[in-house]
């Protein structure tokens, strides 16, 4: 329950109480000839840079300088002492104490100060000083109330503790937890980033279509939609994979997407239906020459966003030394998920393997079940970056066979802090072998895998000839999770998907 001061006492008052108390104040200021929700504000800077640019100023040479600035910010503590009062106002960059004395209003300015509450947006004009504490602070000539807030803040010094409003009121979560505010601004550093290597290599960023009339790229559930004029079902994008290599038969040989994906599947502290990918594509490449370059990409990112190689997530340590290790999908099951080597491959045994320690196997081709056992046995423990090679073929529809068993191809994961960041592998451009694998899939015994079509415009499109090449996707919610220690994806999405939930 928020706590309001009256006449120098503190004590609790109802929110809805609160939030009349606060309409009451808004209509005597407008009714007194104030504007409550002005058109704008002129600024010297953010808070932030100014902490920055006087935090070696000292008393006297504030004093001599003689510098007056005019900053704006949303009210967050008040400290009233008569005739004088502090408060502190932040922008999200950081925050600056305001010194205010009835002497330098004048009784009815002070007095209107006085009435302001914590979560109102002022913007405020005073003289750069230091307390005697050293603390720096605008002792303010003017002010204008900017916006007036009619519900409170969550407590400044409790901050906004509950997870669940924390992510359905992402607004208040980031207006009170400095920590949360952070999250964000290293998921914008990260993109740049990713974007300035790409770029830099010779990668062009593209767009391509959100709603398809033909969902693939990827063995997910759609979401789906219909469009009424052309009175046709589209679907949101599982993967943008099949229209970026229709780029490379087109002779854009090096391209990139952060897109935005759809799969109308689980929500989990590891799965969010709607999330971010980078997914690349680069011609004459194969999975190799791939490894290599996504192992310098995400160095060079971690070194650029956090200014280390070796960074902290949840209680492990994980290190960027490169090489990293590389190891077989096969080799992973037997040497660290204690599969024994003699039913790796062997269908039957393998789901008997499972099936005694209570993974559901009936339905499960030898590639699914694989997967299953690495998930369960391997995934965990895997902390610093691994890549997972040589995937079962039925498991990786768009990828080249290796030249040394045609029932594995050329594909790799990556993990990490037990993890799944990213997927790549040499793309099969044969339009024949994609044909048989499309329809392998169509024929498959899950629903996902049986209702996806043959994408007959994209197996012409292969037919016109697509080079040799490449690709590769990775996460950016799960990367974040990783930079910023998070153990939720939900933390480093603004809005994750709630199940809605009636405003209160």
């Amino acid at each position: 329950m928020p706590l309001f001061c009256l006449n120098g006492t503190r004590r609790s008052v109802p929110k809805e109480d609160l939030f009349e108390i606060r309409a009451q104040k808004l209509e005597a200021f407008e009714g007194s000839g104030g504007v409550a929700f002005p058109r704008g504000f002129d600024v010297d800077a953010a808070l932030g840079s100014v902490a920055a640019r006087f935090a070696s100023q000292d008393a006297e040479e504030l004093s001599a300088s003689a510098i007056s600035l005019r900053l704006a910010g949303r009210i967050q503590t008040k400290r009233e002492h008569g005739k004088t009062s502090f408060s502190d106002i932040g922008d999200g960059s950081a925050s600056i104490q305001l010194y205010v004395r009835k002497d330098d209003l004048g009784d009815e300015v002070y007095d209107a100060w006085q009435t302001l509450d914590i979560g109102d947006y002022v913007g405020v004009e005073g003289g750069l000083m230091r307390t005697r504490s050293g603390e720096l602070t605008l002792r303010i000539d003017s002010y204008a109330l900017l916006a007036k807030s009619l519900r409170s803040l969550p407590e400044k010094w409790h901050g906004l503790k509950d997870t669940e409003i924390r992510y359905r009121k992402r607004y208040l979560d980031l207006a009170v937890n400095d920590g949360v505010r952070e999250i964000f601004r290293c998921r914008a550093k990260t993109l740049r980033a990713l974007r300035a290597h790409m770029d830099a290599h010779g990668f062009i960023e593209v767009e391509t279509p959100i709603m398809q009339p033909q969902y693939g790229g990827a063995l997910a559930r759609p979401f789906t939609t219909h469009h009424n004029t052309l009175d046709i079902d589209l679907y949101l994008r599982i993967a943008p994979e099949l229209y970026l290599k229709r780029l490379l038969v087109g002779g854009l040989e090096r391209v990139y997407e952060l897109n935005r994906n759809f799969r109308n599947e689980g929500v989990s502290t590891q799965h969010n239906p709607e999330f971010t990918m980078l997914e690349f594509y680069a011609a004459y490449w194969d999975y190799q020459g791939m490894m290599e370059f996504v192992e310098e990409l995400l160095t060079v990112c971690v070194e650029a966003v956090l200014g280390v190689s070796d960074f902290s997530y949840q209680g492990n340590v994980v290190s960027m030394k490169r090489p990293w290790k590389r190891i077989t999908f096969a080799n992973a099951l037997m040497e660290i998920g204690g599969v024994p080597s003699d039913i790796v491959e062997d269908e039957e045994a393998f789901r008997a393997w499972l099936e005694e320690r209570e993974i559901p196997a009936v339905d499960l081709s030898l590639g699914y079940m694989w997967e299953a056992a690495l998930s369960r046995f391997v995934q965990p423990s895997l902390v610093a970056p691994t890549f997972i090679t040589h995937f079962p073929r039925d498991v990786s529809p768009f990828a080249k066979a290796t030249e040394e068993d045609d029932g594995l191809v050329e594909r790799f994961e990556i993990y990490w802090g037990g993890l799944e960041i990213g997927n790549g592998y040499s793309e099969l451009n044969d339009p024949r072998e994609q044909r048989k694998r499309m329809e392998a899939m169509a024929a498959g015994r899950t629903k996902e895998l049986s209702e996806q079509r043959v994408d007959e415009d994209y197996i012409l499109a292969l037919e016109h000839g697509m080079p040799p090449a490449a690709g590769f996707g990775i996460g950016i919610d799960r990367l974040m999770m990783m930079l910023t220690d998070s153990a939720s994806i939900r933390d480093v999405i603004l809005f994750p998907l709630l199940r809605p939930k009636e405003v209160d």
